[in-house]
């Protein structure tokens, strides 16, 4: 994919290197040049020096033949302002935005903008962290609403069937590693012990969550 990351900080900088990394073409706007120079010297993309939301950087960048955008610089509004151009006038299929206020995520939403933030998402994996200690969180969609976790069977669970540990819309098995091997369970797959349990959980459910597996 053609991607453009807006925005050289330390998230945009470690972005822009895992896509190069991955085999993305990756094209990286900032204004500041010690910003891009946190670039490794392996990085294989294009670096361009300039205003982020500036159409004749953009057009330069590539954009309108890109696939995608992700704009990441420690502005929202010039997240957003980029997000816009990027989806509205240059019709990129993929537009991510960056915000730090997650307050403003709904008002963007109305305007068909896809935003992250990272204030959010690090606020929930806290959470799981502390109140949640023995289920261990191994990623977050979303804004941190969906959360993907992991846990050794308790001994509640031992024989009794996915179905018992399924909750429509909340909580949901979607792994079953057993003696290292995983597999997509059944809804009348047993637990066994030592199984190593993968859930998809909304946020809102863990303390249920927590009920079923008898950890609370």
């Amino acid at each position: 994919m053609k991607i453009i990351v807006v925005g050289c900080g330390r998230q945009g900088t470690d972005l822009a290197q895992v896509l190069d990394k991955a085999g993305h073409r990756v094209t990286v706007i900032d204004p500041d040049p010690e910003h891009l120079a946190r670039l490794d010297t392996t990085f294989g993309g294009r670096i361009i020096e300039g205003v982020v939301f500036d159409r004749d950087v953009l057009i330069d960048a590539g954009i309108e033949r890109t696939d995608g955008l992700a704009a990441m610089t420690n502005s929202d509004d010039a997240n957003i302002v980029t997000a816009l151009l990027a989806r509205n006038v240059f019709k990129v299929p993929q537009v991510v935005a960056r915000i730090y206020d997650p307050r403003q995520r709904d008002i963007y939403g109305r305007l068909g903008l896809r935003t992250i933030s990272p204030v959010e998402i690090g606020t929930t994996h806290i959470v799981s962290l502390l109140v949640h200690a023995k289920l261990e969180t191994l990623s977050t969609l979303g804004s941190g609403e969906l959360l993907t976790v992991q846990t050794q069977t308790p001994v509640l669970l031992i024989g009794r069937t996915v179905r018992q540990l399924t909750v429509p819309g909340e909580i949901c098995v979607v792994a079953i590693i057993r003696q290292g091997r995983a597999f997509i369970p059944t809804l009348g797959t047993e637990f066994a012990a030592d199984d190593l349990i993968v859930l998809s959980v909304m946020s809102t459910a863990t303390d249920r969550l927590n009920q079923l597996l008898g950890l609370d």
